[in-house]
């Protein structure tokens, strides 16, 4: 039976070899769109994974109020819950983010990435692979480090790097252990220090929010308790204190300041892909775009499976009579089922190796797009590909081989079927909802498109082109700030270097420094803390709406003077701050200009109140200034950034390297994300277009081949050509109509819900879908007219020749 079916199969497809390769290429197409999107997807989800203790292993967040969810905490809390608390095993301070910094061995000098600080016991909530020394010893006391085996063989090479000492900081430092980094976590670090420790000592008893904490629980289920205790640690330790010092009341200081802060536990396998500030340096995975892309690809397949049915209930008509006598010599309902349902395995089977040459070949170009390192490996992504083979078989198999299992014999046989309605609503029905999801994608891609041109081309409040920040590093027993002034008078001799000048933040980066002040009655007014030096906010091109700039002429600009931002003013419901008082951090300071809101971050985020103090202001320190701007000429720009490197390799930093990112650039950075998206949906518009294409093709050639006398007695009866193609492209007309209007509602809602997410967005404009129609229009009429006319120029005689 097995080998009757087989010789069947092969019939069929030497004689439909247009129809077959179509099928073929069309689920292919449709499954390497999941596979990619589901490599993504396992590799997002494969963080912590390996971690023995990750579903113990929590991150203590901190909602501030006003939306502002903080990774960072105090060193006041972990001490008194780890007393207070029974639920809690141990508790561990990190450094959220990596350190870039030289390493060196006996001359060698090696430029460190991911140079990480958190206690000692790190190595309990991340227990990677040693393969020298353990993770008890490897950070026993502060002149300790680990290193990971790559950073042990650039440093050492084939020697062994234990008990070693390695300059960091211009410290001396002991290697203590060597660990392996063979699967993703969140945390990959070149090297480990317990540095964070003289930071933990300065700041104990503050309720500074500077340190990532984690949590180690003795159950899952303590997470609740855990969470009470942190909030009754705030209430009673900060709250009640400073409501005490203002001599109100808890529920008055409440009032006055705001809500008090809330504590939540982040577990370790939600980290990866948690929306808001990520507490461990490898960051967040792009939730969304993960989502979009998972759902696009199942959207895809799900339009090839729906043009294989359609393909596979046209072709039926030209096997009833086969199914016909295959019922007459005795073949039962679901003998004829099994036997379609193998040939749709057979295809499925040759669509999925068809899919994974083209994932193979294409995966460099995809793993350049999402900048990852994805392969066609694991035990996982096998099981899954099996999955998607039997779902396949089920949904594009079953649905057919019921359909041809319900053709009656008497009826096929005496020739009648051609003109059965049986089936055709079906695949009209699959029809419209090719157009549909053509219609959602064409939508969705000039839609993606408008608002990534609009990020682009938007007036960001700022102008970087000729802006270049560089990396300044600190100098032990230096003065940071003595440093820079000298900077600021020898690299203005070089040619090219039209002016300098520095501030306590980076435009693009994610570094910000938050704070509150009171004014009038409205007091905790949340604001970002910008340090800035003179000329820095001139230089960048930011513009002064009221009031002046801060100015070294004025004394008192350098001591108690401020620049607010248009949403400051905003906050402070004050039509002209220029000249009134604020009270920050205990101390009055005057507002002597308004600056013009710029965007800090990206355009997915509102413009925060910001406040400007000049770096030598007590409310600011001066000595953790880490970049200086300059801004260069034009002119030959290559050659006096040459020059700038040259002088700062002499005169500043002889062992670190000279590092600058322009500021536009740094900050377009924040749209790649964006633009991949964009990308995306152009590309796999295209593809559902391809498949559409093929669908429409296959369909109209069936079902115009179907009237072929039809039309030949038309034609003898004097029916002109213009009259026959309108007559067989009407139902494609109205098809393409119904699909595009089923289509436009879930595009409006879906990219209704994704544009939200900007702060700075377009509005959907009718445009876009008056462009998917027509180009929807124009597919259908190309494919179908073209065929129709084909058919139009038959022999009559060939098909009346018998009549």
């Amino acid at each position: 039976m097995l080998k009757n079916w087989i010789n069947i199969f092969i019939y069929h497809i030497k004689t439909n070899r247009l129809f077959t390769a179509l099928n073929v290429l069309g689920l292919s197409i449709g499954i390497a769109g999941l596979i990619f999107a589901i490599l993504y997807w396992n590799e997002e989800h494969s963080y912590d994974q390996w971690n023995p203790e990750k579903d113990k292993v929590y991150s203590v967040m901190n909602d501030i109020g006003g939306g502002n969810i903080w990774s960072v905490n105090p060193t006041t809390t972990a001490p008194m819950l780890k007393i207070m608390s029974t639920a809690l095993d141990s508790y561990c301070y990190t450094q959220c983010l990596y350190t870039k910094e030289t390493v060196a061995y006996k001359g060698k000098r090696e430029l460190l990435d991911k140079i990480y600080t958190a206690q000692s016991n790190f190595f309990t909530f991340f227990p990677y692979e040693f393969i020298h020394g353990n993770g008890k010893t490897a950070l026993k006391d502060l002149n300790s480090i680990a290193l990971s085996e790559e950073t042990a063989s650039r440093l050492f090479g084939n020697e062994n790097p234990m008990d070693k000492q390695v300059r960091y900081l211009d410290k001396i430092f002991m290697v203590r252990g060597v660990y392996r980094l063979n699967h993703k976590s969140s945390v990959m670090p070149d090297l480990v220090t317990t540095l964070i420790e003289e930071d933990l000592e300065k700041d104990k008893g503050k309720w500074s929010y500077n340190y990532g904490l984690m949590l180690k629980l003795k159950k899952q289920s303590d997470t609740t308790s855990i969470r009470k205790d942190l909030d009754a640690i705030f209430i009673d330790n900060n709250l009640k204190v400073s409501a005490r010092e203002e001599g109100v009341s808890v529920a008055e200081y409440v009032k006055m300041y705001g809500e008090p802060v809330k504590a939540s536990l982040l577990s370790l396998p939600n980290t990866r892909l948690y929306s808001g500030n990520c507490p461990f340096p490898e960051g967040s995975g792009n939730l969304l775009f993960l989502r979009i892309l998972m759902g696009l690809s199942v959207l895809i397949l799900l339009l090839s499976i729906v043009n294989y049915i359609n393909l596979a209930t046209a072709n039926a008509v030209k096997r009833a009579k086969e199914v016909g006598v295959r019922k007459i010599v005795g073949a039962g309902k679901k003998q004829i089922i099994a036997q379609f349902v193998f040939e749709t395995a057979l295809i499925t089977l040759f669509s999925v190796l068809l899919a994974l040459v083209m994932v193979e070949l294409s995966l460099p170009f995809y793993n350049s797009f999402l900048s990852k390192e994805l392969v066609l490996n694991g035990a996982q992504f096998y099981v899954q590909l099996i999955l998607i083979f039997v779902i396949v078989i089920l949904v594009a198999g079953v649905l057919p081989a019921i359909y041809v299992s319900n053709f009656e014999p008497l009826k096929v046989l005496k020739g009648n079927f051609s003109r059965s309605k049986s089936g055709i609503w079906l695949r009209n029905g699959m029809l419209v909802l090719q157009f549909a999801i053509a219609t959602f994608f064409i939508i969705g891609s000039f839609i993606v498109y408008q608002q990534v041109k609009y990020m682009n081309e938007k007036d960001l409040g700022f102008s970087g082109a000729q802006i270049i920040d560089v990396i300044f590093k600190p100098k032990q027993g230096k003065s940071q700030f003595e440093r820079y002034k000298l900077i600021k008078q020898q690299a203005m001799k070089i040619k090219g270097v039209e002016a300098i000048s520095a501030g306590l933040f980076s435009i693009g980066s994610n570094e910000n420094s938050w704070d509150s002040f009171s004014y009038k009655n409205n007091k905790g007014i949340l604001i970002q803390r910008m340090g800035v030096d003179f000329g820095v906010l001139d230089m960048l091109g930011i513009k002064i709406v009221k009031g002046r700039y801060l100015n070294e002429k004025f004394s008192s600009d350098t001591i108690s003077n401020v620049l607010v931002n248009e949403a400051a003013v905003k906050t402070m419901q004050e039509k002209n701050p220029i000249d009134k008082v604020i009270n920050w951090l205990g101390k009055d300071y005057k507002v002597v200009g308004v600056v013009k809101d710029f965007n800090y971050f990206g355009l997915e985020n509102e413009i925060s109140p910001m406040i400007f103090v000049h770096l030598t202001a007590s409310a600011i320190n001066k000595e953790n200034l880490h970049n200086v701007s300059f801004k260069i000429a034009p002119q030959d720009m290559a050659k006096t950034i040459a020059d700038l490197d040259k002088f700062w390799r002499s005169k500043v930093d002889a062992e670190y390297p000279f590092e600058y990112n322009f500021v536009d650039k740094n900050f377009a950075r924040n749209y790649k994300k964006y633009e991949n998206q964009r990308d995306l949906f152009s590309l796999l518009n295209a593809i559902v277009i391809l498949i559409a294409v093929f669908g429409l093709f296959a369909l109209a050639s069936f079902s115009m081949e179907r009237r072929l006398r039809e039309i030949a007695i038309r034609k003898t009866l004097g029916a002109e050509t213009n009259v026959l193609l309108k007559e067989l492209s009407k139902q494609y007309v109205i098809f393409c109509v119904i699909g595009f209007i089923i289509g436009i509602i879930p595009a409006y809602f879906l990219l209704q819900q994704w544009l939200d997410y900007f702060a700075f967005r377009i509005n959907i404009q009718i445009f876009p879908f008056v462009v998917a129609f027509l180009s929807l229009l124009f597919l259908t009429l190309t494919i179908v007219l073209a065929k129709a006319y084909q058919v139009t120029k038959i022999d009559v005689l060939r098909y009346l020749k018998y009549e």
